[in-house]
């Protein structure tokens, strides 16, 4: 196994004194998001010399987490006993839940630190550690010797992966390997994050079920009424666009509080909640599932305002990067997870349909945290020779970003080139390795040849679809409209706009900049109106559809073209009975052939 950086190095404990006495720390002894992580600790004021931790003495042992994670840290740890080696599970708040080692002497220095259950390791409270720098980073964090902040730490390593709820995305703890520094190596960190990746695929599997009944019911709900609805559970929060509207968000955290509460009685009822704005929110309860003390269920709400109109929200949220237009919750989800990526300098595939944005993603992520370093991209449909030696130079030079857009397009023989440019430089540690995106088409299902190619990223994010962000059209058109026109006076009317966001829009945000340009070709100035749009734009659905509609839709849509148009098929494919699929048929717009 690879040996880990030299964390009792002197060179590096005199970084760390210097860091701690504002003096200059020189360039390139500390990794990047240990030095980001220190400055985190002094922010917090974290005591470097001595250990203040506060204490949790009713840490709970029957959550969804250690239901999940028990059978799976009990059977890594039986592998490790043999180890110096600690294995460390940890919740949200970084509060440690368990701790299994086989070596006595290591066991005997965790307690001293307090390392131990009931305790916290978060950054706020310890400084820079693989649990709590883990937690912060939303990724995985490898910290050894010296590069922890607390100087009580400097003879240990650690490393921790976050582990997320695979239906919302929510970290709920973290899984640590923590072990005497001298012992420490590279393969800490994968360990760690392959003992969370099981973990979460536990988790999918016992709230797969629960989920998808919440999920089923929560549709339902939206279609048959205009009103505010939540889907919630304890680990799972939905609501549609009214909800969004009309509460606050100090306003539904205690509606959410008293709803989830009331759910658990297993009973369809009403409830009246007193908000902090002022108002009376009018619960409509219907639980999706019970178990014990645990519930899922749809709160449908009125707000009740002692005869006022209610008003919605005005949105005040700024796209998550510069270039990378939108704030709608998919479309923000995916440039959040490219993001995390980017700060773990993790190589990434990006798959989505023609059109989507992949590499304007790749782009806004390089610009937003990086905005004077190398980027550089290079497409595949361009492959030769010189492009390969392209590639090999970017590896090579190091620093920046590298996008290599439509590798699905190459070739057998150019896949296999690339693989031999790409092989030496996937494992490195060197902190100033570029960040390498691949982008890959998505619907045309990846090439078997490919495999190894992929094989060289570890993570992949699906780039949605625009007809699944929809809502994010109102903030696409006026800033396509600003760069087609370089800042002319050209606005879009209300009743152009709708139309817009009625689109299906098949060729996503590439086909929404070129019916821009032709808007703008016949007209520079002044308000675009319906009449203004190309033909193209009339091809509308009856409605916007929220995000899980259009996935439903494009369901429904699949699943009709694998039946041959057989509504009958298609719905037993689905799971749903056939008044249901023509309803939603109808409902959608669908028009597909019959022949059943």
């Amino acid at each position: 196994m690879r040996p880990a950086p030299d964390g009792g190095s002197e060179q590096l404990a005199r970084a760390r004194t210097s860091f701690l006495v504002d003096e200059e720390v020189e360039p390139g002894v500390v990794r990047e998001p240990i030095l980001a992580s220190w400055t985190r600790s002094r922010h917090y004021d974290v005591d470097a010399d001595r250990l203040e931790l506060p204490y949790d003495s009713d840490i709970s042992m029957d959550s969804q987490l250690t239901r999940a994670a028990g059978p799976i840290i009990r059977e890594v740890a039986d592998q490790l006993a043999s180890e110096p080696v600690s294995l460390i599970l940890t919740d949200a708040d970084g509060v440690v839940l368990d701790r299994r080692s086989g070596d006595g002497g290591l066991t005997h220095h965790l307690d001293r630190i307090w390392l131990a259950p009931g305790f916290s390791y978060a950054e706020r409270y310890v400084g820079t550690n693989g649990i709590g720098t883990a937690l912060e980073g939303r990724g995985p964090a490898q910290v050894f010797g010296h590069e922890h902040y607390a100087e009580h730490l400097e003879d240990l390593a650690c490393a921790g992966a976050p582990i997320r709820h695979p239906v919302s995305g929510k970290v709920l703890g973290v899984v640590d390997l923590t072990c005497w520094r001298s012992d420490a190596n590279m393969m800490m960190t994968a360990i760690a994050s392959t003992v969370a990746k099981r973990i979460e695929e536990t988790l999918l599997e016992q709230s797969g079920r629960r989920e998808l009944a919440l999920l089923h019911d929560y549709l339902i709900a939206c279609q048959r009424g205009r009103g505010a609805v939540f889907a919630l559970s304890d680990d799972l929060l939905m609501m549609n666009d009214r909800a969004r509207e009309l509460f606050d968000p100090s306003d539904q955290g205690p509606l959410l509080a008293e709803a989830g509460e009331a759910l658990k009685s297993g009973q369809r009822h009403q409830v009246l909640v007193d908000l902090p704005s002022g108002n009376t929110a009018r619960i409509q309860l219907r639980p999706s599932w019970t178990e014990g003390n645990r519930a899922g269920g749809i709160a449908q709400v009125q707000l009740i305002t002692n005869g006022a109109v209610p008003t919605p929200r005005t949105s005040t949220s700024s796209p998550a990067l510069p270039a990378a237009v939108g704030s709608g919750a998919l479309w923000t989800k995916c440039c959040q997870a490219v993001d995390r990526h980017f700060r773990a300098r993790e190589w990434l595939v990006l798959e989505g349909e023609p059109g989507t944005g992949k590499t304007t993603v790749a782009r806004a992520t390089h610009q937003g945290r990086t905005p004077a370093a190398h980027l550089r991209v290079l497409d595949a449909a361009d492959a030769g020779p010189r492009w390969f030696a392209d590639v090999a130079e970017e590896l090579q030079t190091g620093g920046g970003t590298l996008v290599l857009t439509h590798v699905d397009s190459l070739d057998p023989d150019g896949v296999q080139a690339l693989c031999d440019v790409l092989e030496e430089h996937r494992d490195t540690t060197d902190p100033e390795r570029p960040w390498v995106v691949a982008t890959v088409t998505a619907g045309t299902g990846s090439p078997e040849h490919l495999g190894e190619l992929l094989g060289h990223f570890p993570s992949t994010v699906e780039v949605p679809p625009l007809r699944h962000h929809v809502e994010d059209v109102s903030e696409l058109v006026p800033y396509l409209i600003a760069r087609l026109t370089r800042g002319a006076e050209l606005t879009c009317s209300p009743e152009a706009m709708r139309v817009l966001m009625r689109n299906r829009w098949p060729g996503n945000i590439e086909q929404l900049y070129q019916v821009l340009r032709k808007v703008v070709a016949k007209r520079r100035t002044g308000i675009v109106s319906p009449a203004d749009l190309p033909a193209e734009c009339r091809a509308i659905t009856r409605r916007v559809l929220t995000p899980l509609e259009a996935i439903e839709c494009d369901a429904i849509v699949d699943a009709l073209l694998d039946a041959s148009g057989n509504k009958a098929e298609a719905a037993r494919h689905l799971g749903m009975s056939r008044a249901t699929i023509y309803r939603k048929i109808r409902g959608y717009g669908i028009s597909m052939p019959t022949s059943g």
